[in-house]
């Protein structure tokens, strides 16, 4: 049986009319993937409004490990809503709010105290930490990294590497932003190791703390364990050691954006815990509310606490709609064993890709941890040349043969993986089927077009 099933043109006659709707009402900015609408959701699979049914590796950005509509999810949100809605937390408090702060704090790694704080979207995660950082150390300046993405506010957006889309035309930016150079090992220098290359980088930010800003000054370090929209490029674990242990020496803060990259993505409820280190704060959102708007910021006790009343905070922050999807969220993970399951779907990805890589001659890296995979595609192997439009065309076919799936990347040149983890075997082998088939065909056609 086929799981994907194109029955019309991209897009279908009712996909099309709301397109024309979407022209007239919502900004040319908003950007889209595949050239339709959602009708309804399920597991790993999305039926549009037309009856096409994809298969979901794209998984609403990371957003979706438990799956499109979990039963356990779904009665979650009903049993709350015929409670009460919203309150907000600053006027009238509610349960679900506690409860999930408690499960966050013993989820997080390190046996230190911990205390929570919950919002609504990533990017206010992440702003809330910088608040919550520079008020504990009395310091201004925030690092972050080459490739790095935190974000479209203005203090997130300052904080994020890649200029187009996100920040062209948009300046200025937040003061007090410094970006280290950040381990893209691929790409590391032809005459270099993998292990003279991590201790390369690990002297090239020492070096950045004595040209580009002082340690003192430093009030946190913020990185992702792996770089998300930067292309999943995964940091040596002695890089992000050796940082770690630099933020100590100096007394800067250490901030983990696991916004992607938590909640069973990595193998790990967090991807900090494949490096051995213990973040000072955690930011996260994604696929803690199963689909609905939640964040949160996980910290030392005495940093949370740094912040007097009514500092942080704001009207829809922990919402108990998506409290109450995030602790069940959670307890799908647990009950369904996801962290094992999602480095079984890791493994299947990596396998199918090191297959195509003996058929076609642009796949230049495959890479990530979990199932979190990414695949760099090149249009030539030893030059290693970024090949975005080769990547574009190869995302653009699979989702005309039914699947979802993004691209990523500085160079704009790699297709990532984020795929439900309750996907099932025959779903995951039928799109990597479609992708695989899209990467050939892709390819041949330009071999035959150069020939030509």
């Amino acid at each position: 049986m086929r799981h994907a099933s194109i029955n019309t043109p991209l897009p279908g006659p009712k996909a099309s009319d709301l397109l024309e709707r979407r022209k007239k009402i919502v900004p040319d900015a908003v950007s889209y993937g595949v050239p339709t609408f959602a009708r309804e959701a399920h597991g790993a699979k999305v039926t549009d409004v037309d009856g096409n049914t994809f298969i979901d590796f794209a998984g609403a950005i990371g957003t979706i490990n438990v799956g499109h509509c979990h039963p356990k999810v779904k009665d979650a949100l009903h049993d709350q809503v015929e409670k009460y809605i919203h309150t907000g937390f600053n006027v009238m408090m509610y349960e679900p709010y506690i409860a999930l702060a408690e499960k966050l704090a013993e989820l997080a790694p390190g046996a230190h105290d911990k205390k929570v704080l919950l919002q609504n979207s990533g990017a206010e995660a992440v702003e809330n930490a910088v608040k919550i950082a520079r008020k504990y150390t009395g310091r201004q300046a925030i690092v972050t990294f080459a490739n790095a993405f935190h974000g479209r506010t203005l203090m997130t957006m300052s904080m994020t590497s890649k200029v187009k889309p996100y920040k062209f035309g948009f300046g200025p930016f937040a003061p007090e932003v410094y970006k280290a150079p950040f381990p893209y090992t691929y790409r590391r220098p032809a005459t270099m190791t993998e292990e003279e290359y991590s201790a390369h980088m690990i002297e090239q930010f020492k070096d950045f703390l004595i040209r580009d800003v002082a340690p003192e000054t430093i009030a946190a370090v913020v990185m992702e364990p792996i770089q998300g929209e930067g292309g999943f490029i995964v940091p040596d674990k002695a890089f992000v050691k050796a940082v770690r242990e630099i933020c100590a020496e100096h007394g800067i803060l250490f901030i983990a954006d696991e916004i992607q990259t938590g909640f069973a993505r990595t193998g790990t409820y967090f991807a900090s815990e494949h490096f051995d280190i213990t973040p000072d704060l955690i930011t996260v959102s994604k696929s803690l509310g199963a689909g609905m708007p939640i964040s949160g910021v996980i910290g030392r006790q005495e940093v949370m606490d740094a912040a007097n009343g009514g500092e942080l905070g704001g009207t829809y922050s922990g919402n108990p709609l998506a409290c109450r999807a995030a602790l069940a969220a959670i307890d799908v993970i647990e009950e369904e064993k996801l962290n094992d399951r999602a480095n079984e779907v890791g493994q299947k990805v990596k396998d199918a890709f090191h297959q195509l890589s003996q058929e076609v001659n642009c796949i230049g890296d495959i890479r990530g941890i979990g199932a979190m995979v990414a695949v760099e595609i090149v249009s030539d192997l030893e030059k290693k040349t970024p090949a975005k439009s080769l990547a574009a065309q190869m995302i653009s076919t699979a989702q005309q043969q039914g699947l979802l799936v993004l691209g990523a990347g500085v160079y704009g040149n790699v297709i990532r993986f984020l795929m439900p983890l309750v996907i099932t075997d025959e779903e995951l082998d039928e799109g990597l089927s479609i992708i695989s088939d899209a990467v050939r065909t892709v390819w041949n056609s330009t071999l035959v077009t150069s020939e030509g």
